[in-house]
């Protein structure tokens, strides 16, 4: 353990030699990690910021003001303590080949670098062709994550990692690297600084409004959709809906469910437009997958294969996947009078 910065906490963990493989990691995953906070089972979803060739499975934790986890890591965790950590998974990643001569271009903002530094080394120990741009944005210096390795790898490829700070409240040489990451900078960059037109994959990671603004500037100058890959941090657990806000196919309150899971089929009961299928299943006891609960990590992402849901945001699944009948279960809000999902078909 040590600190990144005055917010921030790196943790590295100690995996059991007869579990190793099931935590390799691909640059970009993340890992769950689980605490009982006050008699409650408390999950949280953070990026692996090694690369594979570091040999480690490292995270870092950055305090939140309101966030309980963050707190308990930063007041509690000790050298030695135990902590339940799930398997690696996430999709913030893409192919790598040694053969590879491209161009990628990241975009973080605060703990946002997390999966990206990871992503970032990978990328220039294994693809000598290949270069990296990283545009970073932050309060000031003093806030900066990973400040000493992001320049050790400026310095140490040449030519092939090129990195900007962006500060919103500290003086900049440039007013180009002054202020916030949004739509107005993303396109000031792309049209002096960077040619959007020699990106061949852009990865986009920060908060929901930076993430979005950026990725429209990327799609206005060209960058195709198919080669943008963005992961959001800093949003909340979905806010509850109030009662009766989600369509009704019938009177009936209470909706039949079922989860395929570990080969069983668990059957419960979910009060309609009160609860989603993930609270429901938990609440009667069914150890349905789950991590930020803010519809945007995809830990709780399943098949639908019987009845319709309502979600209220999807910001794990793409386009394709839904289309493909994949919802989230910490979003969905069942609309029949039965519903069924797959958690195991959907690779978990």
């Amino acid at each position: 353990m040590r600190p990144q910065t005055r917010e921030a906490l790196e943790v590295t963990f100690a995996v059991p030699e007869a579990l190793r493989d099931h935590y390799r990691f691909v640059p970009g995953q993340f890992l769950t990690l689980e605490a009982m906070l006050e008699g409650e089972r408390v999950r949280r979803s953070y990026s692996i910021c090694a690369a594979p060739s570091e040999g480690e499975l490292r995270v870092a934790i950055k305090r939140v003001s309101d966030g309980a986890f963050s707190r308990w890591a930063h007041e509690t965790l000790r050298p030695g303590a135990e902590v339940l950590v799930a398997p690696p998974e996430g999709r913030f990643h893409v192919p790598h080949d040694a053969a590879f001569a491209k161009h990628y271009l990241a975009f973080a903002a605060g703990s946002g670098i997390t999966p990206i530094v990871a992503i970032a080394r990978h990328v220039l120990e294994t693809e000598p062709r290949s270069r990296v741009t990283l545009v970073y944005g932050n309060r000031s210096s003093s806030s900066v994550m990973f400040r000493e390795e992001l320049q050790a790898l400026k310095d140490r490829y040449l030519g092939r990692f090129a990195l900007a700070f962006v500060m919103s409240r500290e003086a900049q040489d440039l007013d180009l690297f002054a202020g916030r990451i949004d739509r107005a900078k993303c396109d000031a960059l792309l049209a002096t600084w960077i040619d959007p037109a020699g990106v061949d994959v852009a990865f986009v990671c920060g908060p929901q409004p930076m993430t979005e603004a950026v990725v429209a500037s990327l799609e206005a100058h060209g960058i195709a959709k198919d080669r943008i890959k963005t992961e959001l941090f800093g949003a909340g657990p979905r806010t509850a809906r109030p009662r009766g806000a989600a369509p009704a196919a019938s009177d009936e309150q209470s909706i039949q469910a079922s989860a395929v899971l570990d080969g069983r089929r668990r059957e419960f009961t979910i009060d309609r437009g009160k609860e989603t299928v993930l609270e429901a299943g938990l609440r009667q006891g069914i150890d349905l997958p789950f991590s930020c609960k803010g519809g945007v990590c995809g830990t709780c992402r399943v098949i639908l294969v019987e009845g319709e849901v309502e979600m209220d945001v999807h910001y794990a699944l793409e386009d394709y996947e839904i289309a493909r009948g994949f919802i989230l279960m910490c979003q969905s809000y069942p609309v029949t009078g039965t519903v069924a999902v797959d958690v195991d078909a959907a690779g978990h």
